[in-house]
């Protein structure tokens, strides 16, 4: 599924160009039973299967001895502190990061305490594996690398980079059923141009999500712009 998933769009062309290196290791083939074993029962009884400790530890041991880079062990569950753009941002500086992807109710905690350097969730909310979580986490560490992007400004200017949700985006043509692009943006003046998206992120954040805007320390510009938003906003429900 990883290897498949991965062939394709950014992480496949970086994968191609030699920036990325990707490699896979099944907890299967780590199980010392006919049958392949890697999950048992939850200790003290309950619904769902526990992956195992010794097929876990060794997969994670393998892929740790590939080669004598240190690798961040970062373990994907829904008990993990929530993933953030800034925790891509530095996942990308590690040389070598290793994803273990989780299913059922989880790894033994065992190998939570001796093999996992942290633990990281997409979110408040449960999917059947670790792989998807993983398959994102990748993409999004992949496109921060120099190289991958076209224009490396790309990534710079997205969501969360600066701590605020992006400002609107519009391209041609210019008016399409009676819907106009702003003025502004076809002005030409870079610095209204600039000033315009920074209102609009600061609005959009406050908007959607205002819990990212209680996070940062706002300039003096910014606290004006974000004024001039909420003002101009209220006008438009009055």
């Amino acid at each position: 599924m990883i290897e498949d998933a991965s062939g394709y769009g950014v992480t496949g062309k970086a994968i191609d160009q030699g920036i990325v290196e990707l490699g896979v290791w099944n907890p299967r083939d780590f199980s010392r039973d006919k049958r392949r074993t890697v999950d048992d029962h939850s200790y003290g009884g309950g619904p769902g299967m526990v992956l195992m400790l010794q097929p876990m530890r060794d997969a994670i041991r393998e892929a740790r001895r590939i080669d004598n880079r240190q690798a961040r062990v970062v373990y994907l569950s829904p008990q993990g502190r929530r993933l953030k753009q800034s925790d891509l941002l530095r996942y990308s500086n590690f040389e070598r990061l290793i994803l273990v992807a989780g299913r059922y109710e989880g790894i033994d905690e065992r190998i939570a305490e001796t093999e996992i350097d942290e633990e990281c969730s997409l979110g408040d909310y449960v999917i059947s594996g670790g792989e998807l979580a993983a398959l994102i986490v990748i993409d999004g560490i992949t496109r921060l690398l120099p190289g991958v992007l076209g224009k490396q400004e790309s990534c710079l200017q997205d969501s969360f980079m600066n701590g605020l949700l992006d400002h609107p985006h519009y391209t041609r043509p210019e008016t399409f059923d009676g819907l106009n692009v702003p003025d502004v943006l076809t002005s030409g003046d870079h610095s209204a141009i600039e000033r315009w998206r920074m209102k609009q992120a600061l609005g959009r954040t406050y908007r959607r999500r205002p819990d990212l805007l209680d996070q940062l320390k706002l300039n003096v510009e910014q606290q004006r712009l974000l004024a001039e938003f909420i003002n101009e906003d209220s006008k438009k429900e009055e």
